[in-house]
């Protein structure tokens, strides 16, 4: 952060970020926040970034332009494949044990 030295002889600087005219004092010392505002942006992003994780239409920070339904689409289609696979077995299961019934009701 830089000052403008508007008056050396009785110690007036001029902060330019503000623009506020003030004492020069030799016990105070400033410093520049840009290093941490620049983390902090980054921090923010990240941040931002995780909370967009939970939702499946928000886009992430290190994918690709238009895929924002990603995973609601792989969900849906993973979800569908099992529920499928699940019932065909069920069914098959259930026509097992209706064809081995109708077998033993000739025997008991």
């Amino acid at each position: 952060m830089s000052m403008v030295r508007i008056a050396p002889e009785i110690n007036l600087v001029l902060d330019p970020d503000t623009g506020t005219v003030t004492q020069e004092r030799k016990d105070s010392i400033q410093y520049s926040m840009e290093p941490v505002f620049e983390r902090m942006d980054k921090l923010d992003a990240v941040a931002d970034d995780l909370l967009n994780s939970l939702s499946p239409s928000k886009p992430l920070l290190n994918s690709w332009p238009g895929r924002e339904n990603t995973s609601y689409m792989a969900g849906f289609y993973g979800n569908t494949f099992y529920g499928v696979v699940i019932g065909l077995a069920f069914s098959g299961l259930l026509a097992l044990i209706i064809y081995i019934s109708s077998l033993m009701k000739g025997v008991v």
